[in-house]
């Protein structure tokens, strides 16, 4: 793929996965937002196209490290990989952050009152992923999949309880962008995950894992609103 500025986002990344580590430097949302094109984006960020295509050619030369195209991969591998590493990290990552966000509150917060809220925002990011990833693994994953083994067997599309698959894709990409929405916020209020003169130890502990939620968020919401999604929904055409 010969990108260019007028090249969306999502398909940048979507071709090599490397891009996507340029865009989270430079504070481009590659995922919720992906649609834009370079420089769309860059325009509203203020930043130089040419620079940040220099840095994507840079980042995805042939000489460098390959990473997963997962454009490439079918549905049932982009949904047991999904679950496997983005799923088990934020089961694992919620119970140390709701723990570290509420005691950092607790022993901070008269100096900080910013992780007061910092606290609440994470309780309802936890509480939402929770529910939002049993609503995938239960519901939209396995049509998702029954659909990819109906085409590959040449049988009818699966009876779907939710009329289209559309319907819940639709749901689960607004849950993503809630959850972008509230990461953003605690970034915003932590000065971008920047410990102060006074942070002890488990404080400066918890905003590096906040830090590394989001970044995963990203990457787990580009898997699945600009790979796995646009998939799903090219399956149930493809079977109508």
């Amino acid at each position: 793929m010969t990108a260019t500025t007028a090249t969306t986002i999502r398909d940048i990344v979507a071709d090599d996965f490397r891009a996507a580590a340029v865009f989270e430097r430079r504070g481009i949302d590659f995922c919720c937002r992906g649609d834009r094109s370079v420089e769309e984006a860059c325009r509203e960020s203020g930043l130089d196209p040419a620079g940040v295509m220099e840095e994507l050619d840079a980042a995805c030369a042939a000489d460098q490290p390959g990473a997963p195209r997962f454009s490439a991969w079918d549905p049932p591998a982009l949904v047991s990989y999904i679950v496997a590493n983005h799923h088990t990290y934020v089961r694992e990552a919620i119970a140390t952050l709701t723990a570290h966000t509420a005691k950092i509150a607790t022993v901070h917060g008269e100096r900080h009152p910013e992780l007061l809220e910092i606290a609440r925002i994470f309780e309802s990011v936890a509480e939402e992923m929770t529910s939002h990833m049993f609503k995938e693994e239960q519901i939209l994953f396995p049509f998702i999949i029954a659909m990819d083994a109906a085409q590959q067997q040449g049988r009818p599309s699966p009876q779907a309880p939710f009329g289209t698959v559309g319907n819940p894709i639709q749901m689960m990409e607004m849950e993503h962008e809630s959850a972008g929405g509230a990461m953003a916020r605690i970034r915003e209020l932590t000065g971008g995950y920047a410990p102060p003169d006074d942070a002890c130890a488990t404080y400066r502990v918890c905003l590096q894992e906040l830090q590394a939620f989001e970044v995963d968020l990203h990457t787990h919401v580009h898997l699945e609103n600009n790979i796995l999604f646009p998939k799903a929904v090219r399956l149930e055409n493809g079977l109508l």
